[in-house]
């Protein structure tokens, strides 16, 4: 087995970072894309800033295979645009990788070869087979190891609050939309322009659509913006400001916490949408469980997260938390119900090793329906992943990264009941957090 290639899924930020330390280490990887290009998930939401800097989004071994090619680094403390993010580091990179990497190539199932997942007779010895779709048919691939770096982006949670799809919500699908829009895009500002927009959700993808909604609010007349936020009280929704250690974060939270003031956004708070209606003059009206009725909107953004697809992981043993659907390891790390401050300690390879030898989820994946999560944590991942397929167990128990402070940290996240008293809880002692987050799935 140790023949076969480290086969790496995705094509993103952190599956290419991986297949980067797997070369590091000596070992082959083969990177599977299904789509045609490197960062296809975040080609999607190329308009968006991002509150990371440069020097906390390139992995540094995949920041060394590239200056082996005679790539120059951007300035280091520069926030980049996720198309700035693609075309000056994860194109370039796929390049540097070459034929390591395969696009067009859907990887649609995972097994130990000769083996569902029940039997238990010569597992150790068998090569994981990664079943691939392409263009020229279907393809059988042996691999030593499999990393999981898919990503949630094709997965968004729906505006239902309990959830499943609010009844009508698949009706209505033509108006309503999973991520925060382009609205420079003269198509997409003509959707949104003097309109009375909901928007659903209370993370970074949700503020950054509210600050971009107030803008177009100055711009055209008419525009307005109903904030649906699932909790009664707003609590730390607009994040640290100031004392946030990722500035571009704070300031973030600080630019929608304005808009609302200045009264362009009005907040509907403890609203957990049951369905959605068309009233009598076409505009949609969102219906709580409680049997409240908002008022009638022409759009709807749903910005509430997203979840993994475990479905082609179905004949591989694999230890996940029932809640969260994160590594049983990892959940408790990362719990929203618990850590509404996104509170967790740099991790690798020990907390996302699963019964089935070989293979890791990792990435915004491996945090299964956790909400928060940054690119750095990703690279941390992988460099221990690949130190623990190259069997270097030092290196990969090893942490190598100091996260910033979110500036935020309040008690239990989700649903308002009695929070936690400071000094105790997720809130006790000094901690080292990670959070996230681009347009949802995108690592930040």
């Amino acid at each position: 087995m140790d023949e076969n290639p480290v086969v790496v899924v995705g094509a993103g930020p952190v599956g290419l970072a991986a297949a980067a330390e797997v070369v590091e280490r000596g070992l082959q990887p083969l990177v599977l894309e299904a789509g045609s290009e490197a960062g296809c998930a975040v080609r999607e939401w190329s308009h968006v800033r991002l509150f990371s800097q440069w020097s906390e989004l390139i992995d540094p071994a995949a920041g060394r295979l590239l200056e082996q090619q005679g790539w120059q680094a951007p300035e280091p403390e520069g926030y980049p645009s996720g198309a700035e993010w693609v075309e000056q580091y994860l194109q370039p990179l796929a390049a540097a990788l070459g034929e390591r990497v395969r696009f067009g190539s859907r990887v649609v199932g995972v097994a130990r070869r000769g083996r569902d997942r029940v039997v238990d007779a010569g597992r150790e010895s068998e090569p994981l087979t990664v079943h691939v779709e392409t263009a020229a048919g279907e393809e059988r691939i042996a691999a030593r190891a499999v990393i999981d770096a898919s990503g949630t982006w094709r997965s968004p949670n729906p505006l239902g609050g309990d959830g499943l799809p609010a009844a009508g919500e698949r009706a209505a699908r033509d108006r309503i939309s999973y991520e925060v829009p382009d609205v420079s895009d003269a198509q997409v500002r003509a959707r949104f322009a003097g309109k009375r927009i909901a928007v659903v959700g209370s993370g970074h993808s949700a503020l950054t659509a509210l600050v971009t909604f107030a803008a177009l609010a100055e711009e055209v007349p008419g525009t307005e913006v109903v904030w649906v936020l699932r909790r009664g009280r707003s609590g730390d929704v607009f994040g640290g400001g100031e004392a946030d250690q990722l500035p571009e974060r704070g300031a973030l939270g600080q630019r929608a916490e304005q808009a609302v003031d200045a009264g362009h956004v009005r907040a509907v708070t403890g609203f957990r949408t049951a369905a959605v209606e068309t009233d009598g003059d076409g505009g949609l009206v969102l219906t709580s469980f409680e049997g409240d009725k908002s008022e009638p909107v022409d759009e709807v953004v749903v910005l509430t997260g997203f979840r993994p697809d475990l479905s082609w992981l179905s004949e591989i043993r694999l230890d996940l938390d029932p809640v969260l659907q994160a590594p049983t390891a990892l959940a408790p790390l990362i719990d929203p119900n618990v850590h509404s401050c996104g509170t967790v300690y740099p991790h690798g390879a020990k907390e996302l090793a699963h019964p089935e030898p070989g293979v890791f989820v990792v990435g915004m994946k491996s945090y299964g329906r956790a909400p928060t999560f940054l690119a750095m944590t990703g690279y941390e991942q992988v460099r221990s992943v690949a130190a623990a397929i190259a069997g270097d167990t030092e290196s990969a128990e090893r942490v190598e990264l100091v996260l910033p402070e979110t500036g935020v940290c309040g008690g239990a996240g989700l649903f308002d009941e009695p929070e936690v008293e400071q000094g105790g809880g997720c809130c006790a002692g000094p901690q080292q957090t990670v959070e996230l987050a681009a347009p949802g799935a995108a690592e930040r």
